[in-house]
C-alpha cells in the first residue's frame, strides 16, 4: 500500500513535466493518491497536456488565485471530482521581469505588488478556499527558494518568497486547530519554466553543485517532489510551520 493510499490532493502549478509540481503529482499517484490539478487561462492547455502524461489522467479545475470568484467556487469545482481533500500543493509564483534581474532599486510598486499577491498572498487565498474541503485536517505544502538570503538577480521575487514563508508560518498557527499542517519545501535551483523566466537565472545556479555536499542536479525536480509527497503523507503528523531544504545541503555550508 502506498503512503498516500486513499488520499485526494489538489495540486497547483503543473505546466510541464519539468516542474516540481508535475513530479509531485506523478509520485502522489504512484503512492495511491487521487490527484486533481488546477490551472486557468492560456496555461490550462499546458496543464491538460501534462495531465495526460501522469500515470492516471487527472481532472483540471479552473483556478486563478487572484480571482475572488474562482476562489469562492473552488470547493464546488473540486467536489465535481472528489468529496473532500487531504492535501493541497501550492506551486504558484509570478513576478514581472521589471522586478528581477538586477532591477531591485528601479522596480515600481504596481509590479512589486503583483509579485507579492501572486507569489505570497495567494498561499493564504488558496488555504482559505480549500479549507472547507479539508474538514478532517490535512496538509498544505508550498514551494519556495530559501528567502533568508539576498540572491543574485532574484530581487523582489526574493522579497515575495520571504513573505510567502512568513505566510506559511502564520497559516500554521491559525489552521493548526483544524488539524491542518502547513509546511514549505525549499528546493535548490531547478530549471523549470518559472526559473527560465528569471533574467540571469544561471547566476543563481552558480557553483551550487560544487558547494552542496551531496551535489546538485538542476535538471532533476524529483528530489524536491519526493519531499512534497512525504509532507503530504501521515509520516509528519506533528510537523507544521517548517521549511524543509532539498538543496543537496547547500544551505548549511559557509562561504
Amino acid at each position: 500500500m502506498g503512503m498516500l493510499e486513499g488520499k485526494t490532493l489538489l495540486i497547483t502549478g503543473v505546466l510541464t513535466d519539468a516542474s516540481i509540481a508535475f513530479h509531485a503529482a506523478r509520485l502522489a499517484q504512484e503512492e495511491g493518491a487521487t490527484v486533481v490539478l488546477s490551472s486557468f487561462g492560456r496555461q490550462a492547455k499546458l496543464t491538460q497536456l501534462a495531465a495526460k502524461r501522469l500515470p492516471s489522467l487527472a481532472p483540471v479545475v479552473e483556478l486563478d488565485v487572484t480571482d475572488p470568484e474562482h476562489l469562492a467556487g473552488l470547493a464546488d469545482a473540486v467536489r465535481q471530482h472528489a468529496d473532500s481533500l487531504h492535501g493541497v500543493v501550492h506551486s504558484i509564483g509570478f513576478a514581472p521581469q521589471s522586478v528581477m534581474g538586477g532591477k531591485f532599486l528601479e522596480a515600481e510598486w504596481p509590479d512589486v505588488a503583483t509579485a507579492v499577491e501572486v507569489s505570497a498572498y495567494s498561499l493564504k487565498s488558496l488555504a482559505v478556499a480549500a479549507r472547507p474541503l479539508l474538514s478532517s485536517g490535512g496538509s498544505l505544502v508550498g514551494l519556495t527558494f530559501d528567502a533568508r538570503y539576498a540572491w543574485p538577480v532574484y530581487d523582489w521575487m526574493g522579497v515575495a518568497k520571504a513573505a510567502f514563508e512568513a505566510t506559511a508560518r502564520y497559516l500554521a498557527r491559525d489552521l493548526g486547530g483544524d488539524g491542518i499542517r502547513v509546511n514549505v519545501v525549499s528546493a535548490g535551483p531547478i530549471r523549470t519554466t518559472a526559473a527560465r523566466s528569471i533574467p540571469g537565472f544561471e547566476r543563481m545556479e552558480g557553483n551550487w553543485s560544487e558547494r552542496a555536499p551531496l551535489g546538485w542536479d538542476s535538471k532533476d525536480p524529483e528530489p524536491a517532489a519526493r519531499a512534497v509527497v512525504a509532507l503530504l503523507s501521515d509520516w509528519f503528523p506533528a510537523t507544521t510551520g517548517e521549511m524543509v531544504h532539498v538543496d543537496g545541503g547547500f544551505h548549511a555550508m559557509g562561504q
